[in-house]
């Protein structure tokens, strides 16, 4: 399983990212944060990877002060990757 997340460390704010996105016509939808990205609220924003330029621009342009980061999550045998992009 491979996803890209938007990790926040406010859950209002990632709530509100995935509505952004939405609103801009991108998939997204919120996923629990794995544990193994050592940050966050709980709650992040998952995203297709085709869609990532796009979303970051969205992101960034919105101004969120809890947000920590794209990150690319890979599971592989039963451990979790988490490498920020």
């Amino acid at each position: 399983m491979e996803m890209i997340l938007a990790i926040f460390r406010s859950r209002t704010q990632a709530l509100d990212c995935a509505a952004r996105l939405k609103r801009y016509g991108i998939a997204a939808g919120t996923v629990s944060t794995p544990r193994e990205a050592n940050v966050g609220c709980g709650i992040s924003v998952k995203i297709a990877e085709g869609n990532l330029y796009r979303a970051r621009s969205i992101v960034m342009s919105a101004g969120y002060n809890a947000f920590v980061g794209f990150a690319r999550v890979q599971s592989c045998a039963g451990k979790v990757f988490v490498r920020f992009v």
